[in-house]
């Protein structure tokens, strides 16, 4: 796989088995709670391409791969 900037990176927090975005890179909102299941998480750091749902706006964000900190996505999510 070709290298993913860092802009198309999104961070993310583990807590047992919730997974939380501090801020909605689409809408801003604070401290969202998705629907991701450990399971998709394992998946996406193999680099199995995923989809997430966030709930707050109903935006799709395409994880690329993931490691123990950031989603890399196909969208530029930071300027």
């Amino acid at each position: 796989m070709s290298v993913v900037p860092f802009q198309n990176t999104w961070p993310y927090e583990k807590q047992y088995n919730d997974i939380y975005l501090h801020q909605c890179p689409y809408c801003g909102s604070d401290q969202v709670l998705t629907h991701m299941k450990p399971r998709d998480l394992n998946r996406a750091k193999e680099g199995i391409k995923t989809i997430l749902i966030l709930p707050c706006c109903n935006s799709k964000m395409t994880i690329l791969e993931a490691d123990d900190d950031y989603f890399w996505t196909t969208d530029a999510l930071r300027k």
